[in-house]
């Protein structure tokens, strides 16, 4: 059975940072991109960032420069590194694995964890 667990989310202050895991059992690790998504109360789920099992990242333009992703392949778990975050971060961030390559479409995505709150309020 595959499971994608995020971790690390929490409620912080404008300029903080933050550090998210996803931790993954159940799949043959290397085989899959890693990518987290973000919704937003009232909006649709957007791509954030994802990385292939050789640590090539791909970003969206809207957090290029402030989030970074690296995996930890020996532990099957993949970070998002968060800093200078902004209220408009505010969101619940999923993990998702794909075999398809780098995409960003929630379509082509197989597996997905169960989401971990981010608020940044002061």
């Amino acid at each position: 059975q595959v499971q994608l667990v995020e971790s690390g989310g929490g409620l912080v202050q404008p300029g903080d940072s933050l550090r998210l895991a996803c931790a993954a059992s159940g799949l043959t690790f290397s085989m899959y991109n890693i990518a987290w998504f973000r919704q937003a109360p009232g909006k649709e789920r957007e791509f954030v960032g994802g990385i292939g099992y050789s640590q090539i990242t791909y970003e969206a333009d809207s957090v290029r420069g402030r989030f970074t992703l690296f995996r930890d392949n020996h532990e099957n778990t993949v970070f998002l590194q968060m800093s200078s975050l902004k209220p408009e971060d505010t969101a619940v961030y999923y993990c998702a694995a794909t075999k398809l390559g780098m995409r960003v479409v929630v379509a082509d995505y197989e597996y997905w964890g169960q989401g971990t709150q981010v608020t940044v309020s002061s």
